[in-house]
């Protein structure tokens, strides 16, 4: 694929439409897992350096940084797309279905393609380009890592000063062809934390010579319930779910020495986040002792809040509505408590996140499945458009 040059952007993405499609099939039918995606960085890879890009995969893992130079010095963009894939058996019943265990269940083959796509649009128009344009191609998304293992590595800098603007476009579900995003708040950060509660096990017939470390186990998923309605504000709230509870062994008249509980944690600040981490072993703690027992705690930030810088947010959906029409671009009313690593960069650097619905029209958008379902389809006709609207939002500080 190289890149297309005519006379309207809308033209050169429906010119691009079918290499980006058979990009994403491609892609979808070989899903790979995790940091290592050793396929699908060759494919980034190979369309890249077709545009003459600067292009640097990563030896480390399967990331791909790209640069695009215009004819002039000026404001570095951003665009990001991820490609890991779900440990999960595809059930679409597509013709390009995956079959090696794993899926495209999130979209991530779309982005990739969406992004490949924008970068085509972008390098047929270098000469008219004043700034650069960091295309970011990352692993380990649904990891919760390769944002910011990039962000570390330096992908912030790549055109050699610090990027100015960082734009992301995720698919969802819904009516097709609908951008939406908010400033601020857009997404939740995520939080995991395993309590191991340790007691003295003996008999089942004499509790009372053990210290039984069930109850208090029990005891916390009410507790935990607690802290998170009774304890944060309703207009910053947080959402904790209890999801593994184990204890006892194989006989059912043993009391064991431990029990052990798992949870995540979805916040909307910064300020949660802190008080998450600083009071939830605290309050372990003190249930546990409660019950003459001690609990261990091992709280881990898999990815902060996605936050979007409210000017670039405003900006950029003042660009969509300029290219789509008012009718395809809303405002999110609230943040969605789902989590992204795109967060990492929106750390650094002011930009902001977007979703694009793309169920197929022949779908009622109210009852398909959802992202990470084995049953969630897109439809890729979406792809000129999310490679457009890409470009366009590049394009508003490089044009």
């Amino acid at each position: 694929m190289t890149a297309v040059e005519t006379t309207t952007w809308q033209e050169a993405a429906v010119v691009l439409l079918p290499d980006l499609v058979q990009l994403r099939r491609d892609l979808h039918a070989h899903p790979e897992l995790g940091m290592a995606l050793p396929r699908t960085q060759a494919r980034v890879v190979e369309h890249l350096e077709a545009l003459g890009l600067e292009v640097t995969p990563s030896t480390e893992h399967g990331g791909v940084t790209a640069v695009l130079r215009g004819a002039a010095p000026g404001p570095t963009v951003l665009l990001r797309a991820d490609m890991d894939a779900l440990p999960m058996a595809e059930q679409t019943g597509l013709d390009y279905a995956s079959a090696n265990g794993s899926m495209h269940a999130c979209g991530h083959d779309l982005h990739v393609a969406g992004l490949a796509g924008a970068a085509s649009l972008l390098a047929a128009r270098r000469d008219r380009m004043v700034g650069s344009v960091v295309f970011m191609f990352q692993p380990g998304e649904e990891l919760g890592e390769g944002a910011a293992t990039m962000v570390a590595q330096g992908v912030l800098d790549a055109a050699g000063s610090r990027a100015d603007a960082a734009y992301g476009i995720h698919v969802v579900p819904g009516d097709y062809g609908v951008f939406s995003t908010r400033p601020g708040p857009l997404m939740a950060g995520c939080l995991e934390f395993d309590v191991t509660v340790t007691g003295r096990g003996g008999h089942a017939s004499a509790p009372h010579l053990t210290l039984d470390p069930v109850p208090p186990v029990g005891e916390l998923v009410g507790a935990l319930q607690s802290f998170a309605t009774r304890r944060f504000d309703a207009f910053d709230p947080i959402v904790l779910t209890v999801t593994r509870l184990r204890a006892g062994g194989e006989a059912l008249n043993i009391i064991e020495d431990t029990a052990t509980l798992s949870a995540t944690v979805r916040v909307l600040s910064e300020a949660s986040t802190q008080r998450v981490k600083d009071e939830i072993p605290a309050l372990v703690a003190a249930v546990a002792a409660a019950h003459g027992c001690t609990a261990a705690v091992e709280l881990r930030e898999v990815c902060p809040p996605t936050v979007n810088d409210p000017a670039a947010a405003e900006g950029a959906l003042d660009t969509l509505r300029a290219v789509f029409g008012e009718e395809r671009v809303r405002v999110s009313p609230a943040p969605v408590m789902g989590s992204e690593d795109f967060s990492h960069v929106l750390r650094e650097v002011p930009g902001a996140f977007v979703f694009l619905r793309a169920t197929p029209a022949e779908l009622d958008p109210e009852t398909v499945a959802p992202n990470h379902s084995p049953f969630v389809v897109f439809d890729d006709a979406i792809l000129a458009d999310q490679a457009r609207a890409l470009a366009a939002l590049a394009w508003s500080h490089v044009g």
